[in-house]
């Protein structure tokens, strides 16, 4: 499992540092390709920028704006590949797309870029967009504002539910092919031998243990953090231009849609949605340009105003209020910096493999990345890693290769067996299905090896203890809120899983060797990681209800 350490005189192909989607990409395919590899994260998978997204797996529609005809191709390709290797993370998803007069881009424009867009994706689209006129949207979508509409175009784009599952999954498929993954272990440093950097210093967070691993080249893959690893080591001109995005879960609110809508801010022009996601609404995102403290990125009160603002615009019966609000996600893009840009939106979403040789051979930075073209990402550093080794080239798998989830031969055949055959009920049986894919048996086979273990530890999701002992001892999970915000995603419920926390605690007691005082620790540790969230049911009990907002 992942909390282990490397040895003193380690020595490895690739030390990857940073364990969020990009990162474990890289060790995946580079572990694929026969390379030895560790990946060293301080905190757990994927609790950065990959767990703070929009959730959409986008095929590009966005970036035809630009130009990035590339970009566009590439997001094409990666969501087709996603549909066919991790099919119960990743689903179709329409989106609604309303023109409004005095918007900045007109209705004809979109349409021209739809249709241009659907010419790309030719047999990797996944249906034809399509105009709707007004009457169609009035029928259809009754509840949205038809002031000043001029029309919709209906896009077919996807969606990644849990973008945390597909952190773990690559994570438990790198394992599975010999990579190491230190998580809540901190980089103290790169070994900076004159013009070379041989490999990365570390320390155990909980139990302060130093480690050395020397590697033939180091991957600075750690997302908005990567200026970080480099400063005061490597000479290096800023590489970290990411910009703030913040996003507000509410419930179903009056007139809330079933499908997502896309929508152009009256406000600043950007494009924001309104989607539905497990049961409640996400509205977002924001795109600031943020130099604050990496380690305090939270959702302002201006940007959730902005938020409700702009979805009480554009749904003129939602009222909805900071009152409303569950909670809020905030993560900062991992972008190339760009100076003197006026326009966020004009900041590329592509990836670029910095080789800082002949200054610092051996180190490779990661700039940019997303969660639709992660696995695009990880083949073209694999493939500048074996070319900096001198090794001659591998062919890569992961095009081909299932996520650990979607390892049957019929993902729909293996699913309607599971639901026809668990003892649980349909909405457990098919949340199961969607968190884990094939390896939901393995979440029925300890609760039947122990019954103990198919106690219900969250009443809103069903989740049963064994997926408790499943992410500790199989998925690599450390501490509670690795447990709840990502392996059983309790944490992202309607209560951020403040009421199951010391339940799941008391069952880490029972089968895994955490004492009273350890399980304390955790229920305050966790809710002190929530913080950032400003969940409603923190602020609620805290006080007396008066300070709505936690800063």
């Amino acid at each position: 499992m992942p909390h282990h350490h490397a040895g003193r005189d380690d020595v490895v192909d690739l030390a990857v540092i940073g364990a969020g989607i990009n990162g474990l990409a890289v060790a995946r395919d580079a572990a694929a390709r026969g390379l030895r590899v560790v990946v060293v994260d301080r905190a757990d998978v994927g609790a950065g920028t990959s767990s703070t997204s929009s959730r959409l797996i986008h095929g590009g529609l966005k970036y035809l704006e630009r130009y990035d005809f590339t970009l566009v191709h590439e997001s094409i390709r990666e969501r087709h590949l996603l549909f066919r290797t991790a099919p119960h993370l990743v689903r179709d998803y329409p989106m609604l797309i309303p023109f409004y007069k005095g918007n900045s881009r007109p209705g004809a424009l979109i349409r021209l870029g739809l249709v241009a867009f659907d010419a790309m994706a030719m047999t990797r689209g996944r249906g034809l967009s399509r105009g709707v006129s007004v009457r169609k949207v009035a029928r259809r979508w009754p509840t949205l504002s038809r002031k000043g509409l001029r029309g919709a175009g209906l896009f077919h784009d996807a969606q990644v539910p849990w973008a945390e599952r597909l952190c773990v999954e690559l994570l438990l498929d790198a394992q599975r092919l010999g990579a190491r993954v230190l998580t809540h272990t901190t980089v103290t440093g790169l070994i900076v031998e004159g013009d070379r950097i041989s490999g990365l210093r570390a320390e155990d967070n909980r139990t302060g243990e130093r480690t050395e691993i020397r590697a033939a080249v180091t991957v600075n893959a750690a997302g908005p953090w990567i200026d970080r690893i480099l400063d005061g080591q490597v000479e290096s001109r800023r590489l970290n231009g990411g910009t703030k995005g913040s996003h507000v879960i509410v419930d179903a609110f009056p007139g809330a849609p079933d499908t997502c809508i896309f929508f152009e801010a009256a406000a600043d022009q950007r494009p924001i949605f309104v989607f539905p996601w497990q049961g409640r609404y996400v509205l977002g995102s924001t795109d600031i340009t943020f130099e604050g403290d990496l380690d305090e990125v939270v959702a302002s009160d201006a940007e959730i105003d902005y938020l409700l603002a702009e979805t009480n615009r554009i749904f003129p019966d939602a009222g909805l209020t900071p009152a409303d609000v569950l909670y809020s996600v905030a993560g900062v893009r991992p972008l190339p910096y760009t100076a003197g840009v006026s326009d966020n939106a004009k900041i590329s979403r592509g990836h670029t493999v910095l080789n800082h040789e002949p200054a610092y051979s051996g180190l490779l930075t990661v700039i940019g990345g997303k969660l639709t073209t992660h696995r695009a990402l990880a083949e073209d550093v694999t493939d500048e890693v074996l070319r900096v080794l001198g090794r001659r080239p591998r062919r890569c798998v992961t095009r081909e290769r299932p996520f650990p989830g979607a390892d049957t031969s019929d993902w729909k055949a293996f699913a309607q067996d599971f639901i026809r055959s668990s003892p649980l009920s349909g909405k457990q049986s098919r949340r199961l299905l969607t968190v884990y894919g094939v390896r939901a048996r393995r979440v029925l086979e300890l609760a039947a090896a122990d019954p103990s273990l198919a106690e219900v530890v969250d009443q809103e999701s069903g989740a049963l203890a064994a997926e408790v002992v499943m992410a500790v001892r199989e998925e690599g999970a450390v501490t509670l809120g690795d447990i709840l915000l990502r392996r059983i995603l309790v944490g992202l419920g309607a209560d951020m899983g403040l009421s199951a926390a010391p339940t799941c605690a008391d069952v880490a007691v029972r089968h895994l060797g955490w004492d009273e005082a350890r399980a304390r620790a955790e229920v305050a540790g966790y809710e002190a990681e929530l913080r950032r969230y400003r969940p409603r049911a923190l602020a609620t009990s805290t006080s007396s209800g008066s300070d709505r907002r936690i800063s």
